[in-house]
């Protein structure tokens, strides 16, 4: 019993106390060696972010033709048509097996010797030396190894945290190819010079990596500033002989040992249809003008703009953009271009479901105007309904400890197979989550039983991470790690709410709508207002963030410049409206405020900016039409509440006059009773609540304020800073009062029927 109140008030606890506990588990559970090793891991605190590649390093690649007819090289990821076109090609096979050979011999003697002499072991010094080793022989095979490698340094199901560190540390710049190639490139592939197409190209790259190399351009006419990606020559048809290496050599495993834990063939065929969008700059193109228009809500963030006429498989244009890297910029707004990056990337994860698939902290800058630019959209992937609603319904689950609910969630995200049963799973799970958020704080966990705990997880059922997740997992981890460098207490937990809260508040989808509930009533079906404040208070962050690009030092329940963002109820606003001028005599006439919530009489001057007051950014939401569903949502507890103020009203009116005592039929006396019975504490926490909810809206203006006929010129100051929300949503706000009346009627209706039906049975 003690433990399930102690799960109970968690969960009612408001998210910054949640994201308080994880910050405090997270800090403890560094002190363990291979622990912290995996969350550096996740965040990529050791990738590679070097502009210019390592001294000596030379890119080993096989010429060859593509083929013509019907014996070309396929441009998308088809095993069979690769299996059948390097058949006829057994020259250039047996020249990249040498390739390969060669170039990891010495590296692959050192692996079968720590291993026969037991040296090679998960987090071992061997395993770590010889993953550095692999480094230099990676960058050497080109992009298919560098890509390989850089997509298993993400996969900690697959390598160990230590491993996981050290290959992170691959380079994926490597030396120019030759200038004149890729300007023969150009003339190909657009048909003309690149003389002819821009008045001004760079005599060098400004940057190469393994793929391509970047030079920068005026287009000519317009002389807007480019930046031209040239692909590498014979990329695609090495890239495409790797992957047709690497499928049949994990064939051949599937008969070992090894096929246990890694399946080679499953693995080239989750990473090989990307890789080959990346080798398509015309996808490159239309991924960008994508997400462009995708982000175009955020006016703090910068896509650029892609040349599609001037964009071609092998060539991309696209806007050149000034910056320096967020990971190593020391401006004061780094960590509100962090908040956004947050948005920017669960926007893409739980609204578009079309998410940057290659999170490198080298792909985000920092403008010199301060805005956050995100470049290279050649590698993405789909998020699907069935995945976004999932994620969101695990937090909700997450939130109310609803254990037996997440063991769903594992099965519905893919981390287990469809068919399994979770029901064992539920008490591990609880001993992890408990044990990470108990009431002692994260120095109370044994971290040794922890770990059985999540060994007994992961090894007794078929755990797995999906690759989308492994994706999604690296965004947001290399996120926190930049905003981590410059704030010790950043936490991931307070940044994405704001957004999943909006997604709650405003979507319509019924799986959302369902976690919306569940969410606010939680197991035991009751209305938490606490939970309702928690969640407003987020929205308004959210849009503070989006439109401003701001809420780098707020959190929910913070503090933020002057905006005090207050506690669940409090009477402190967040957002700050410009108030009417006010006239010099300190008394208001409560029929003035009626006249301009009617819009009659509301005046410019009424709108104009003097001096800040605060109302709530929820209240505008509120009433206006996106917030509909919302409204609806809590149409019940209002209906609940107005009944059960007016019941207590009218019993409060009878006792005062006595009407009990007045001459009367019987029938009308027991009338009175039956539409008006006594509150029950339901009723009373209902209007406990609601009138909670009402003073958060209200911001700092007290709701007595506005039924007073006399009042300060700074509650008036306050007062009239309302009247623009009331003006801008007059029409929503009365069509939601006609609703409420409509209800109150339909109950005392049925309240009235139900007693005469009594009477009539009673005859």
């Amino acid at each position: 019993m003690q433990l399930q109140a102690e799960r109970e008030a968690v969960a009612a606890a408001p998210i910054s106390a949640l994201s308080a506990q994880m910050a405090d588990v997270r800090a403890v559970m560094e002190q363990d060696e291979q622990t912290k090793a995996m969350m550096e891991a996740l965040r990529g605190s050791n990738i590679n972010d070097d502009d210019a590649a390592l001294s000596g390093t030379k890119l080993k690649v096989v010429e060859m033709s593509v083929g013509e007819g019907d014996d070309t090289l396929p441009l998308t990821y088809e095993p069979e048509r690769l299996a059948a076109y390097f058949s006829k090609r057994p020259l250039a096979v047996l020249t990249r097996i040498a390739q390969v050979s060669s170039t990891s011999f010495s590296w692959l003697l050192g692996v079968l010797f720590d291993t026969a002499t037991g040296k090679l072991k998960p987090n071992s010094e061997a395993e770590v030396e010889q993953v550095a080793k692999l480094r230099s022989v990676i960058v050497s095979l080109g992009p298919f190894f560098i890509k390989l490698g850089q997509a298993l340094s993400i996969r900690p199901d697959i390598l160990s945290p230590k491993a996981m560190v050290e290959l992170q540390q691959l380079c994926d710049k490597v030396p120019s190819f030759d200038t004149q190639l890729a300007m023969t490139t150009i003339t190909d592939e657009l048909g003309r010079s690149p003389d002819e197409v821009f008045s001004y190209i760079s005599p060098a790259p400004v940057a190469a990596a393994s793929l391509g190399q970047v030079y920068k351009a005026r287009i000519r006419g317009t002389e807007e500033e480019v930046a031209v990606k040239v692909q590498r020559p014979f990329v695609l048809e090495t890239v495409s002989l790797d992957l047709h290496l690497a499928r049949q050599l994990g064939r051949l495993l599937r008969a070992t040992p090894l096929s246990s834990r890694l399946d080679i063939c499953e693995l080239i065929d989750e990473f090989a249809p990307n890789f080959y969008q990346e080798l398509d700059y015309n996808l490159e193109c239309a991924n960008g003008e994508r997400v462009r228009a995708d982000m175009k809500r955020l006016p703090q963030v910068i896509i650029p703009k892609n040349y599609a006429a001037l964009t071609t498989r092998r060539v991309h244009v696209a806007e050149w953009v000034d910056g320096e890297k967020l990971s190593q910029s020391t401006a004061d707004n780094v960590g509100e271009l962090v908040n956004l990056g947050v948005i920017v990337y669960l926007t893409q994860l739980l609204d578009t479901g079309f998410f940057h698939a290659d999170p490198h902290p080298g792909n985000m800058l920092r403008s010199p105007d301060g805005k956050l630019v995100i470049l290279d959209f050649g590698l993405m992937t789909t998020i699907t309904d069935n995945q976004k609603y999932g994620m969101i319904e695990a937090i909700a689950h997450l939130i109310h400890r609803d254990y037996a609910r997440i063991g769903d969630d594992f099965v519905n995200l893919e981390f287990i197979p469809e068919g399994v049963d979770t029901s064992p799973i539920v008490p591990a799970l609880a001993r992890v989550f408990d044990a990470a958020l108990a009431g002692g704080g994260a120095k109370s966990i044994n971290f040794q039983e922890l770990a059985a705990d999540l060994a007994d997880i992961t090894f007794k059922f078929p755990f797995r991470i999906p690759p989308y997740f492994a994706l999604v997992i690296r965004a947001i981890s290399v996120l926190e790690g930049i905003a981590l460098k410059g704030n010790p207490q950043f936490a991931i937990v307070d940044e994405a709410y704001p957004y999943i809260s909006k997604r709650l508040l405003t979507d319509e989808s019924p799986r959302l709508r369902a976690a919306l509930r569940y969410m606010v009533y939680g197991k035991t079906n009751s209305f938490d207002v606490d939970r309702m404040i928690d969640m407003l208070q987020a929205l308004e962050k959210f849009v503070a963030v989006k439109d401003n690009g701001d809420g780098t030092a707020f959190k929910v329940n913070g503090v933020r410049g002057f905006v005090d963002l207050g506690s669940a109820g409090s009477m402190v606003g967040t957002r700050q409206v410009p108030p009417a001028e006010v006239a010099s005599d300190e008394s208001f006439d409560i029929g003035n405020l009626a006249d301009a919530a009617d819009g009659r009489r509301l005046t410019e001057q009424a709108l104009s900016a003097a001096e800040a007051s605060r109302a709530r950014e929820a209240l505008q939401f509120f009433f206006s039409s996106e917030g509909d569903l919302f409204r609806a949502f809590l149409l019940d507890e209002v209906v609940a509440a107005a009944d059960a103020l007016s019941r207590e009203a009218a019993y409060e009116l009878a006792s005062t006059l006595s009407l009990e005592s007045l001459p009367a039929p019987p029938l009308i006396k027991q009338l009175v009773p039956a539409l008006s019975p006594p509150l029950s504490t339901k009723d009373q926490q209902v209007v406990t609540s609601i009138r909670k909810l009402v003073a958060f809206f209200l911001g700092d203006t007290q709701p007595q304020q506005l039924l007073s006929r006399a009042a300060s010129a700074e509650t008036l100051q306050q007062i009239q800073a309302l009247l623009p929300v009331i003006a801008d949503n007059r029409v929503q706000m009365r069509r939601f009062g006609l609703q409420i009346v409509g209800r109150l009627a339909e109950k005392q209706t049925s309240r009235a029927l139900g007693f005469l039906r009594t009477q009539v049975a009673a005859i």
